[in-house]
């Protein structure tokens, strides 16, 4: 596939950043959209051509990839995760396959004769160690590589020297708590959330915050993250750099709390302590009736939660007997080298909860 101007290729298009990054390029008039991921993205209008495709197998990403000479940037968002998702940070299995998946990728790409300009690689907080101790705040972009074992490292060392023998350059984004509109995925909470108050709701109980002590931490809008990777996919400022990215403010959850509840038309609670990975797969029965008696799309838990269901109770601190300590990032780099958007944290839970009741898949507020 040749081709002029410009062509993005998203991996990891049916991720909660890879669906934002495909509805926000397909909305630009100047950029051809090509999204790889095992199942078609689900985004309504979006404009682009999908390679059904699994990174894991590298057979088929040289038969696939092989042939495409036409793809100028990259969107990496692609995630391998193990089931119990938190457990499979640190393991060794897990760093390697996600090693393995953009080798797979990029490698036929790059054979193929794709002029490829500009790579962005998606990373996250866990570059600073927020998952395995306390960190300084706020943590910033310039620091030493924190001193544990991370596939961030493994992919970024292969990526910088990819891009140092082929000459296109990279941006690398370090997002804080992502949230968006997309379902079945490893870690977005919105489906989580609609659906614990679903059920909360169905069996005449309030909606109560299901985790820990009250801390502060920031969030980031997964639109907010596709807006920065189209302004990183040309911009100057953004060549070769690395970058923290947040909504701009910070929030704690039992304030929050009432604002959701209100959104998903529930009564909100108590702090109630709940482990929402053990407790979420009990409640299939209890849900199927929420579908039907709300006439919803039909799914399951698992179908809308995916793995989300583990990642709450990491970012509820359920389970904690004392607040954690804060794993707050400086964005001052981000806005001073250009991209200086925000969203209010509470209107993008708002929106995306207002997104899902509107695709009938959570009940609305009535």
């Amino acid at each position: 596939m040749a081709t002029t101007g410009k062509c993005v290729l998203i991996a990891g298009a049916t991720g909660v950043i890879g669906q934002a990054a495909l509805a926000h390029f397909s909305s630009l008039p100047d950029w051809k959209v090509v999204t790889v991921s095992r199942r078609m993205p689900g985004v309504p209008g979006a404009r682009h051509e999908h390679l059904s495709l699994d990174l894991t197998d590298r057979t088929a990403c040289e038969a696939v990839l092989g042939r495409r000479n036409g793809i100028t940037h990259v969107v990496y968002a692609a995630l391998h995760e193990k089931d119990s998702l938190v457990a499979g940070w640190r393991d060794p299995d897990q760093m390697t396959t996600n090693l393995a998946m953009l080798r797979n990728m990029m490698e036929p790409l790059l054979r193929a004769g794709s002029p490829v300009r500009h790579v962005s690689l998606l990373q996250g907080t866990k570059a600073y160690g927020v998952h395995i101790r306390p960190i300084r705040v706020p943590a910033k972009e310039v620091w030493p590589r924190h001193n544990h074992e991370n596939f961030y490292w493994l992919q970024e060392d292969f990526l910088k020297d990819l891009a140092a023998r082929h000459g296109f350059a990279t941006t690398i984004f370090r997002p804080q708590v992502v949230f968006g509109s997309a379902v079945g995925v490893a870690m977005n909470l919105i489906p989580v959330l609609g659906i614990l108050a679903a059920v909360s709701k169905l069996e005449g109980r309030t909606f109560n915050f299901p985790g820990g002590p009250p801390y502060l931490l920031e969030a980031v809008d997964a639109d907010l993250i596709a807006q920065a990777l189209a302004w990183a996919a040309e911009a100057e400022a953004a060549r070769n750099e690395t970058f923290n990215i947040t909504n701009g403010d910070v929030f704690i959850w039992q304030n929050i709390w009432p604002a959701l509840a209100e959104a998903f038309g529930v009564e909100p609670g108590e702090d109630e302590p709940l482990s929402i990975a053990e407790y979420l797969p009990t409640k299939e029965d209890a849900w199927q009736k929420v579908v039907e008696t709300e006439g919803l799309v039909p799914s399951t838990i698992r179908g809308l939660a995916g793995h989300s269901h583990h990642y709450a109770d990491f970012v509820f601190a359920y389970g904690a007997k004392r607040p954690p300590a804060p794993a707050l990032v400086s964005t001052i780099k981000i806005r001073q080298a250009g991209f200086g958007a925000c969203i209010d944290t509470e209107e993008m839970f708002r929106k995306h909860i207002r997104t899902l009741q509107e695709n009938n898949i959570l009940p609305g507020p009535h």
